[in-house]
């Protein structure tokens, strides 16, 4: 849900490449030995109170040049790095590991070499090792780290507790203890491989993983994760009538050259397989919500062969245009709710001024929400933010307070009888999107958040490498560790935002390439694919003719055809997700947008029968 208008823009990619975000290479296994004289030591080169500026310098006072480093550290908890350079840094817990870049990995005989950090708290490094022996060169050379401990296994859940096990981890030195981490924090530290967690809340998800230490202080990386849910209680925010949210975007752009009006929703059966619409785009100017194009909003005129309910509109009627047709479409269908979606791509740079006097934000969209001339088309308002206190189309600076500051203003104005909801990152990576703002903290004021889990991958990458973008899982060789639906999903969860406030995101078009000659994903590319309204992008209902399926990975589909690759959702993935969306305990989903569809709404009804 990116753009203002399709033919100028098209859908926007989730992520843009962004000059100093935390690199997201994998950790490297440690060295099984250190050149003599190698050490690494940390400085806070500033300090603000709840952040600060950190620096590594690795120094070789050795006789022997070293080819490579890698650095290993534990922080304490809320203490993290948030942005960095000079190095790829990634963490599994309070475990972080920094390589060096492709440029700065070689040390001769006296040489040095420093890598920079932001940091959020205020806490410092401690059980340090560079390539695996000790940082300060006392460690004898062949001390490693421990593996990373199996996978943990969940017994005997019930409302308030779980029992966790394990297999070991290995060490040369031998294991001494591990570590037990809820939700990307230590709440205990055992010496056997097993933990029972009490005090739970009943009907509540947790994602739980083990790290090692080992006999010379040393802690290994974290296991992968394992997600709990505790039986009994219930989901926070009771689910529409009918079950599961099932929501698509209806763009105001699309009654131009796409031809695709209301009335389609009801001739393609969509409007009956559906619980909720996204109109977008409201504007956001001034820090004021703002009507987007006034013509297709309110005035257009609809002939009787395009109204849903086959009435011509009249030059002096109160209300014409897209609203008005929302109008009738909710009197076919009742319970059909509407909801208001103000930003997108496009205006999202407005937010930064919205964000200096939510009150004042809240009372501009309340006000036009509830204009008396459409007051009963809309059932709330929708937020798509792209991004707070991060880059998407600008950059903007608000601070990480400010998305839950609006969300409670609104929630404040419009009261618990509207729907307030957000269209939010899927950036699961180390240092990401959704790590920029309080969506936490915000998650109180909403009704749900619809996770962009799309376009992850595309040809704004123009050689490639050719990747799904649309993910569910990560794969071997996927180009970005953490943009997947699965990291992004875990990770609000684990930051304590309700898997039932959680909506999966499904895209019903393609992101494609040309010039490839490689049918797996990871071939190289000259350029994006021609597409009809834009390059490198095209609608579901065009490519399963014009390019039809040659293969799946990570739960979505790809198709290799002449020298095009494209990738997008079928059927028969979109049942997949649904299948893993209900699994997770998520309150529904949304999709991106309804003109990408075919004329009789197969992908609408996927959603729909698998949901």
């Amino acid at each position: 849900m990116r753009f203002r208008h399709k033919v100028a823009a098209g859908l926007a990619t989730l992520v843009l490449p962004l000059a100093g975000l935390v690199g997201l290479a994998s950790p490297a296994p440690a060295a099984s030995a250190q050149a003599a004289g190698v050490t690494a030591s940390f400085t806070k080169s500033s300090d603000w109170g709840t952040g600060f500026g950190g620096q590594w310098t690795v120094k070789n006072s050795g006789s022997a040049s070293i080819s490579s480093w890698t650095i290993q550290w534990d922080f304490p908890s809320g203490t993290s790095v948030t942005s960095a350079w000079d190095a790829d840094v990634t963490n599994s817990g309070n475990h972080w590991t920094a390589k060096n870049k492709s440029y700065n990995g070689t040390l001769a005989p006296g040489a040095s070499v420093s890598f920079g950090f932001n940091g959020a708290g205020s806490g410092n490094p401690s059980n340090c090792t560079l390539n695996g022996s000790s940082c300060d060169g006392t460690t004898a050379p062949g001390d490693s780290a421990p593996s990373a401990p199996g996978t943990p296994t969940a017994s005997g859940v019930t409302d308030t507790s779980v029992k966790l096990s394990w297999s070991a981890a290995t060490d040369d030195k031998g294991i001494k203890n591990y570590d037990v981490l809820r939700d990307g924090k230590v709440i205990a530290t055992v010496t056997t491989t097993s933990y029972t967690d009490t005090g739970l809340t009943a009907g509540s998800d947790y994602s739980y993983s083990v790290q090692a230490r080992d006999t010379a202080g040393q802690t290994g990386p974290a296991s992968a994760a394992l997600a709990v849910h505790t039986t009994g209680g219930g989901s926070t925010t009771p689910p529409p009538a009918g079950g599961k949210v099932k929501l698509g975007y209806f763009t105001d752009w699309g009654i131009y050259a796409r031809n695709y009006n209301v009335k389609n929703l009801v001739t393609s059966g969509s409007a009956a397989k559906i619980t909720h619409i996204n109109y977008a785009f409201g504007n956001i100017t001034g820090g004021k919500c703002a009507i987007g194009d006034s013509y297709a909003d309110y005035d257009k005129a609809f002939t009787a062969d395009q109204a849903v309910n086959g009435t011509a509109d009249t030059w002096d009627q109160p209300l014409r245009g897209n609203f008005n047709q929302l109008r009738e479409l909710k009197a076919k269908y009742p319970n059909l709710k509407v909801i208001w979606s103000f930003g997108g791509w496009t205006w999202s740079g407005g937010f930064a001024d919205a964000a200096k006097d939510p009150a004042g934000f809240a009372q501009s969209c309340y006000d036009l929400v509830n204009d008396p001339r459409w007051a009963d088309v809309f059932d709330g308002i929708d937020i798509d933010w792209e991004y707070p206190n991060n880059c998407g189309l600008t950059c903007d600076t608000s601070g990480p307070e400010a998305f839950k500051n609006v969300m409670a203003a609104l929630r404040a104005k419009f009261g618990a009888s509207k729907l307030v909801t957000a269209a939010v990152s899927a950036d699961g990576s180390n240092g990401g999107k959704i790590d920029s703002a309080d969506y936490s903290g915000a998650s109180q004021y909403v009704d749900w958040y619809n996770v962009m889990t799309y376009d992850f991958f595309g040809a704004w990458d123009a050689q490639g490498p050719t990747a799904p973008h649309s993910p569910l899982t990560s794969y071997s060789g996927i180009p970005k560790a953490g943009f997947t639906t699965a990291d992004a999903i875990a990770k609000y969860k684990a930051a304590g935002v309700p898997a039932s406030k959680l909506l999966i995101g499904i895209g019903f078009y393609g992101r494609g390439w040309t010039g490839v000659t490689q049918d797996a994903p990871g071939g190289t590319a000259t350029g994006p694919a021609a597409g009809t309204y834009e390059q490198g992008i095209e609608d579901y209902k065009v490519l399963k003719s014009a390019c039809p399926v040659t293969g799946t990975v990570a739960g979505t589909a790809y198709a290799h055809c002449g020298s095009n690759w494209w990738s997008y959702d079928t059927p028969s993935t979109i049942a997949g997700k649904m299948s893993w969306a209900k699994t997770q305990g998520l309150g529904g989903a949304f999709f991106w947008e309804f003109s990408g569809d075919t004329s009789d709404g197969e992908l609408v009804n996927a959603i729909s029968s698998n949901l």
